[in-house]
């Protein structure tokens, strides 16, 4: 079957940058109507109108009558590609069309896990590759308190941020201090709809609790504290309940003795198992019939990976292959001691699974593997800025 020759850039497609860095398209069919502004940021399923047919676009007969097989083909071909941003804002394109197009797009697109790409804004809280981490960039914007994480264009391109992920703001409450992670960049706060976690302190500052805005399991209870109210969720899988639940732990150890040495901490996270995202997660769990308790059992436990002493240089050093260039104490490699993605639960401790290193005054590279995603490495480097008089 011969195949007509489309430009999807072009002919069918109106790009614009959303607030929140995914994209924004305006589908146009010519000579018949246009579905307007489909925004893809905050949704799983990449676009509003998932409960009906999809926009005006799907009404008309101009895509949504396509012949499945040209419709896998186009997309198929979109896919391969376009494999790195911005030029991947093809594929988001291909899934804000109609209800149709973007059924065939989720099937096309894999997770992080399998392609070791970011595509959805629900890839943010799936596991990352397994054979190479994903390289990230965080900014910090010191004067607003706020961080910012892209997607790294180059491995050693630090100038050029590249594509928008996530976004964080420091909040002091009192002796607490806490992070609230969002899509939207310019959105910061618990209750807007972009809002998808936190990260929050005791008040020596050592201990840290990360929280989801979404269950991690099926019968998981939201936190009990005041900050659980949730007004609006448009977040990763609008699909199930929002809230306040707890995640994962980062421990820093004190350092009472004044010892010389780097930080030393412990994380204790929830990690996901697949490429699923959480609502299949809570689907699947529920299929089988798994109570609370064996869905609550297993968490994955890092640590930081011990420095060696350089006598030439009298520093404690570790080897960050390039990505870090500024001596830090925030500077870190985590290794697992329990892996639950690996067979029988024990990790490699000589396998990095999340490097975060200073590259600038205000700039930080990111780097994380499986099991982490994302949004845990991200809130495991949120815990390193600050400082940890006790710990340092």
């Amino acid at each position: 079957m011969s195949l007509p020759r489309l430009s999807l850039s072009h002919r069918c497609f109106s790009l614009s940058r959303s607030r929140n860095g995914f994209a924004s398209v305006t589908a146009t069919a010519r000579p018949q109507s246009a579905v307007e502004g489909a925004d893809v940021g905050g949704e799983e399923d990449g676009g509003r109108g998932g409960d009906g047919d999809g926009g005006g676009c799907c009404n008309s007969n101009c895509w949504s009558s396509m012949l499945p097989d040209l419709l896998e083909e186009i997309v198929g071909r979109v896919e391969a590609s376009d494999d790195r941003w911005p030029h991947r804002k093809n594929v988001v394109a291909c899934a804000c069309v109609c209800k149709k197009w973007r059924d065939v797009t989720k099937d096309m697109v894999k997770s992080p896990l399998e392609t070791g790409r970011i595509t959805f804004p629900s890839c943010l809280k799936q596991p990352g590759p397994r054979d190479s981490a994903l390289q990230c960039l965080i900014k910090w914007d010191k004067r607003n308190s706020t961080f910012y994480l892209y997607l790294s264009v180059s491995s050693l391109a630090f100038s050029d941020y590249g594509k928008f992920l996530l976004a964080a703001k420091k909040y002091r409450h009192g002796a607490h201090i806490e992070y609230i992670i969002s899509l939207d960049a310019y959105d910061l706060s618990q209750g807007s709809q972009a809002y998808v976690g936190k990260v929050s302190s005791d008040f020596i500052g050592t201990n840290f609790t990360i929280y989801d805005s979404q269950p991690p399991h099926s019968g998981a209870k939201p936190s009990s504290s005041r900050s659980r109210r949730r007004f609006a969720s448009k977040q990763i899988s609008p699909q199930v309940p929002a809230g306040n639940f707890e995640v994962g732990k980062v421990s820093y150890e004190f350092n009472l003795l004044k010892s010389r040495g780097p930080r030393r901490m412990v994380c204790s996270l929830r990690c996901p198992s697949s490429g699923e995202s959480t609502a299949d997660q809570i689907q699947n769990t529920r299929m089988k019939k798994l109570d609370a308790s064996t869905a609550q059992a297993g968490y994955t436990v890092l640590k930081n990976k011990a420095p060696r002493w350089h006598e030439h240089l009298q520093c404690w050093c570790l080897n960050f292959h390039g990505r870090v260039t500024v001596a830090s104490v925030k500077n870190l490699q985590l290794i697992a001691t329990q892996d639950q993605s690996q067979p029988g639960g024990k990790g490699d401790e000589e396998e990095v699974l999340l490097q975060f290193g200073k590259v600038s005054d205000d700039t930080f590279t990111m780097d994380y593997r499986q099991p982490l995603s994302a949004f845990q490495a991200f809130a495991i480097c949120l815990t390193s800025f600050g400082m940890k008089l006790a710990c340092e």
